[in-house]
């Protein structure tokens, strides 16, 4: 299909320059611009003025099978025909189709009069054997085999704007919309609606036919001029299609027509030779191919989508498709719902402006009728006063809009596609081309369920969801995921359908795959905890082999150290998935030990960048220690062995600044160091002997990031007069130089903790002996000490949320 091309036929009977023949002859070659509703109506139109024998559609041929899916009352627009390769389902072609496309129309309307209907495009087996299969870029996902058929007919002349420009418009679509979508087809009645079937035309099929005649001359000028357009392989799809035409009319006569690209008419017009198309398709390469339904969506179809024949504005054009009368009112009550749905105030007045505005900005622009640029001007204007941010919501919500299809179940599909439905439909989980949040409670069942399928949906690379932060409890009982379903994602199902039938064997299957391949430890564990999470108990001791093997022949601390927080994860899934963990626990366990041998030598000799991601490592190591302490059996002593490897990093010059801080900071939270040896270390660190560069890592380690270490300095006054007797102390030309770690550090914190310690550092020390309420009064909820009679105040109150009876003292009084 040509997604450039625009309305317009040869007349029946004629060559591409030829003479014109009676309208009443056939074949008769309707040229259409794909998802065009004004081509929709037309195309319309015609065949119910020439009531034709049989009706060609621009397609592939081996979705003639498919077609009576077309009437089912289930299969809901818009839908897309998907080919793919057998033995490659990643190379694959959509051909879509909207309520408004005219190839639906043509089918819809030849399935309810039952005439014969056919596609008669080059078969998918050899345009997808023709496709070179591009290699797939990081983070394009399926797109890759988003370019249909239609993209590779896509001229690279777009007949649209050459036509536009001829006539004086710099803008094609506007060109397109006045010429084609604001004329009304002949045969409507007043009121917009089509007239029925059974009545009579007024001029037989030649007044309907009009409109393709005249624009069918403009695509000969075009093809005259341009040729190709500079896509020869069109020569070969129009060589097919002219073959299946003769086929066609050796059986039904020249009572056909033919819903195809206008591009294509002048082709198809021209008289040629059987053996000259023949040899046009010799020798072609050749696939095996599987074709189906699938449900597309508005967003698809858009032209920023990267699909080929895509067009700006697919809610707009099915708006006008669909709208008996009124277009523009109709319009702009959709838009008012929409912003009174996102709590706008837009009233009935506020319609009734934006449609006079909308008509007075088309008649001074000297266009027929308003269109999406003058409608969407006046919604600017009168009902989002002025501003683009509610615009933005009903251009993505309605101008383009957020359809998705139905395909009914009677649809071919694979076998994982099939029990993927049914998982979907059992759980209750829709698909919807919106986005979506979802919150799960794992405690339940269903929850449960929905969760292990949408990991095993990741790990077959089937992104219908992504795990994101909830907004709620943060237990490991809950998770929440943001899902939308991409038509594209029906090819990664397919993919994914080498390794099972179901969703769960295919999932197991690529997790033992996966597990056997890898190399990098951490990439094992990751996998584990995939397992763990998605419920595949089968694939589980395959991959704890492999991580059992990976752990022992590999003796990088940094490896161990990555490895080792998934693990500790993972444990915690045996109590809310009920998984067997006893296994992981034992690795996690010997990982942890190899780590407290080979960490502290680890930790000496490091660059500052090198320092930094230790860092990290330590603080991971340490988070995923605490998991693992906490349902370990008593005795193992591992958080003792642990704390020994903090204190020797806190205690070691040799270690890097920023994680001896650290290490000094990890001790101290844990209540394992007490306050005055934390002070000591800091003093130590902050000498005058210490160079400023390593004293800065230091306090970077200690207090740095947003781990609380402001709301240290403020509630430990000793601790921030060492920091500030240091800093003042720096010299001033090594100053600059720990300004940025200075800075990135203090950057991290809480307006209101900046704010305090300022106010602290302003009002100085205290000096020894005097309280800081003597000195000068204290900001309100810091001190020196805790304030007994305010806690006293909070006592009773905190006893009567917490359900416990007052003291007899409090009862007394």
């Amino acid at each position: 299909m040509s997604g450039a091309a625009v309305a317009g036929a040869a007349t029946p009977g004629r060559t591409a320059t030829g003479p014109l023949a009676g309208p009443a002859a056939g074949p008769w070659l309707l040229g259409v611009r794909h998802h065009g509703p004004g081509s929709a109506r037309a195309v319309l139109a015609a065949l119910r003025a020439a009531r034709p024998a049989a009706v060609l559609i621009e397609g592939p041929p081996e979705g003639d099978a498919l077609l009576p899916l077309a009437a089912d009352p289930r299969m809901r627009p818009p839908v897309a025909l998907l080919a793919h390769a057998v033995d490659d389902p990643g190379r694959a072609s959509f051909w879509p189709m909207a309520a408004f496309s005219p190839e639906w129309v043509a089918i819809r309307w030849a399935l309810d009069h039952d005439v014969p209907v056919r596609f008669i495009d080059l078969p998918a087996a050899h345009s997808l054997a023709l496709k070179e299969p591009a290699p797939e870029e990081p983070g394009e996902g399926p797109e890759r085999a988003e370019h249909a058929q239609e993209e590779e007919a896509t001229p690279v002349v777009d007949p649209i704007r050459v036509l536009a420009e001829t006539a004086g418009y710099d803008d094609p679509e506007r060109w397109w919309e006045d010429v084609v979508e604001h004329r009304s087809p002949t045969g409507e009645r007043d009121d917009g609606g089509m007239p029925p079937d059974d009545a009579a035309p007024d001029d037989a099929p030649g007044a309907a036919l009009a409109p393709f005649v005249a624009l069918a001359e403009a695509m000969s000028a075009l093809r005259e001029a341009y040729g190709d357009g500079g896509q020869p392989r069109d020569a070969v799809r129009e060589a097919y299609m002219r073959i299946q035409l003769r086929t066609a009319r050796k059986e039904f006569g020249d009572g056909v027509a033919v819903v195809c690209g206008a591009w294509h008419v002048p082709a198809l017009a021209a008289r040629t030779t059987l053996a000259a198309d023949r040899a046009l398709l010799k020798g072609l390469p050749k696939v095996r191919t599987d074709l189906t339904w699938v449900p597309w969506t508005h967003r698809r179809l858009a032209r920023q989508s990267g699909y080929g024949a895509g067009i700006d504005s697919p809610g707009w054009y099915g708006h006008l498709f669909e709208a008996a009368d009124r277009p523009i009112e109709r319009w702009m009550t959709k838009v008012a719902g929409l912003l009174r749905a996102e709590d706008r105030s837009v009233s009935t007045a506020h319609v009734i402006e934006a449609v006079r505005l909308a008509e007075t900005l088309a008649a001074l622009r000297g266009r027929p009728l308003a269109g999406l640029g003058e409608t969407t001007d006046a919604v600017r204007a009168v009902m989002c006063e002025g501003s683009d941010v509610p615009l933005a919501l009903v251009r993505d919500r309605l101008i383009v809009g957020e359809s998705l299809g139905e395909v009914p179940d009677t649809a071919p599909a694979v076998p994982l596609q099939r029990d993927l439905t049914r998982s979907q439909r059992t759980l209750r989980l829709k698909p919807e081309a919106s986005e979506r949040e979802l919150d799960l409670d794992l405690r339940k069942e269903t929850d449960a369920a929905r969760s292990r399928l949408l990991h095993r949906l990741r790990l077959l690379d089937v992104g219908w969801g992504d795990p994101v932060a909830g907004r709620g409890s943060t237990g490991t009982f809950r998770e929440s995921w943001r899902l939308s379903w991409e038509p594209e994602l029906h090819i990664r199902v397919a993919e994914a359908g080498v390794w099972g039938t179901t969703v769960l064997t295919a999932a197991t299957a690529k997790a033992a795959s996966q597990a056997a391949a890898a190399t990098a430890l951490a990439d094992v564990t990751a996998l584990a905890e995939h397992c763990l999470l998605a419920g595949l108990p089968d694939a589980l001791p395959v991959v704890m082999k492999a991580l059992a093997d990976r752990a022992a022949l590999d003796a990088d601390v940094g490896h161990l150290a990555d490895a080792l927080p998934a693990l500790a994860r993972s444990l915690r899934y045996g109590d809310v998935r009920s998984t067997d963990t006893a296994s992981l626990a034992e690795v996690a366990a010997g990982l942890a030990e190899r780590i407290c041998v080979g960490l502290p030598p680890a930790c000496t000799g490091l660059d500052p960048d090198g320092a930094e991601t230790l860092r990290g490592r330590v603080e991971a190591v340490h988070g995923a220690i605490g998991l693992l302490d906490t349902g370990a059996e008593p005795g193992t002593g591992l958080r003792e062995r642990w704390d020994a490897v903090l204190h020797k990093l806190a205690a070691r010059d040799t270690v890097a600044g920023i994680i001896r801080g650290r290490a000094t900071r990890l001790l101290l939270d844990e209540g394992r160091l007490p306050e005055d040896e934390a002070a000591r270390l800091m003093g130590l660190a902050l000498s005058p002997g210490t160079p400023p560069a390593d004293a800065a890592a230091w306090i970077e380690g200690f207090v740095g990031g947003t781990s609380g270490g402001g709301m240290l300095l403020v509630h430990d006054e000793r601790l921030l007069g060492l920091v500030d007797a240091w800093l003042t102390g720096v010299p001033a030309d090594r100053f600059a130089g720990v300004l940025p770690l200075l800075r990135r550090t203090f950057s991290a914190y809480e307006p209101g903790v900046r704010r305090t310690l300022g106010e602290l550092v302003r009002r100085g020390p205290v000096p020894e002996g005097t309280r800081r309420d003597e000195a000068a009064p204290a900001t309100g909820g810091f001190g020196p000490g805790l304030d007994r009679a305010r806690a006293d105040a909070v006592e009773p109150v905190l006893r009567l949320l917490l359900g416990r009876p007052p003291e007899p003292a409090e009862a007394a009084v």
